[in-house]
């Protein structure tokens, strides 16, 4: 196995139908402009109140990929 090196980004995530689909939309985005993704690990979650109900989840989280 070869030795990796890898980069972390941060990334904030959203989405108004769960916590679940935040980490994919960011995950998603970030595919599209990096490659490598191996990784990430969720590092705070909250979300937005309408009307007395969650409206909006938001998902910040470090993602890792390896170096060329």
């Amino acid at each position: 196995m070869p030795n990796h090196v890898y980069k972390t980004i941060e990334l904030t995530g959203s989405s108004p139908k769960g916590l679940e689909e935040a980490i994919r939309n960011a995950v998603a985005k970030a595919s599209q402009t990096l490659h490598n993704l191996r990784w990430f690990q969720v590092t705070e979650t909250r979300g937005e109140i309408e009307k007395g109900k969650v409206a909006h989840w938001q998902v910040t989280m470090k993602v890792g990929f390896t170096l060329d």
